[in-house]
């Protein structure tokens, strides 16, 4: 089998509808507080608070998300995770899923996730952990 050399492998290519992401919230919007999204998320503006998101979390570019966040599958960032300039426990993600931070994704907070997958030009700026498999409970219990 021979590849071709113009042909780009380091790609990450989204499609909200066939990954089943039903909720949006729109560029130009902002939530904060307490809030729960069943089937998944894709944030084009920015959300902030407690955040549980059942099914993938996609951050576009543009798209910002801060505080406690709990995914239940994967999570992509296109956008920002963290406040710009802020302390890296400020927001802390843990994703049951693999995390993959794309060139224009910047991760100021702490990133919690079973597989991480960079891609050239990311920019985790606060730290990764790796979640151990331990049944269906993460090694990481809410600390609050």
């Amino acid at each position: 089998m021979t590849m071709d050399p113009n042909t780009p492998q380091d790609t990450l290519t989204i499609d909200p509808i066939a990954m089943l992401v039903i909720n949006r919230v729109a560029a130009g919007s902002v939530l904060t507080g307490d809030l729960e999204f069943e089937g998944g998320l894709l944030v084009q503006g920015t959300i902030a608070g407690n955040i549980r998101v059942r099914g993938r979390l996609i951050i576009w570019t543009g798209g910002v998300v801060r505080g406690q966040v709990q995914v239940d599958d994967d999570f992509y960032l296109f956008g920002q995770l963290g406040a710009t300039g802020a302390s890296p426990q400020d927001t802390n993600l843990e994703c049951q899923g693999m995390a993959f931070v794309s060139k224009t994704g910047v991760s100021t907070g702490t990133l919690l996730a079973r597989r991480l997958q960079l891609y050239e030009g990311a920019s985790l700026q606060g730290p990764f952990k790796t979640l151990k498999l331990a049944g269906n409970a993460s090694s990481t219990k809410d600390r609050s």
